[in-house]
């Protein structure tokens, strides 16, 4: 018997991964006439991450040595105020300055802030003491030292990776 042409139907089905169709047009009685989906929903779920698992797009926070006074604090409540965290600092030192982050244009905050304690000792101890304490709506709070500004500059300005130059044709 002659093949019989595809329908455009068939043919789009067939250029995205679903199998040719080689029953007729017509479904037997009583058959569905929509695909079947499981097989590609299981395979997407898959793919997602389950929920409370960190999305990739965002990336761990990377915990620095405190060398100064100066802290990182992240993961904080959009709904955190600066004295809410100077009240929560002074507990542990005394608290020169709390600086929370926020966007320019909306004024609302970023989820991270920067704390400046009294002393160095003060900075370590409040890292002991605060790092991964559940704090406003139970977020795990971070709290580590802050790089210095000649360590984010220089990340900041860091070369790519090292290409070889390309020399003109002559």
């Amino acid at each position: 018997m002659p093949e019989k042409k595809k329908s455009i139907i068939e043919k789009i089905i067939g250029f995205f991964g679903g199998k040719p169709q080689t029953q007729s047009r017509q479904p037997a009685a009583g058959a569905s006439t929509r695909p079947a989906r499981r097989s590609q929903d299981a395979a997407r779920s898959q793919e997602r991450p389950s929920r409370g698992e960190r999305p990739t797009g965002m990336r761990k926070p990377e915990i620095v040595e405190v060398t100064s006074a100066r802290l990182y604090v992240g993961n904080l409540s959009f709904d955190a105020a600066e004295s809410d965290l100077s009240e929560l600092f002074s507990g542990v030192g005394t608290v020169q300055n709390v600086e929370i982050v926020m966007n320019r244009h909306t004024m609302k905050s970023k989820g991270f802030a920067f704390v400046q304690m009294q002393s160095v000792e003060e900075a370590k101890r409040a890292v002991t003491e605060l790092h991964d304490k559940e704090y406003m709506g139970g977020r795990k709070l971070v709290v580590s030292g802050a790089k210095a500004v000649e360590e984010r500059r220089s990340e900041r300005n860091r070369e790519p990776e090292s290409q070889p130059e390309l020399q003109p044709e002559q």
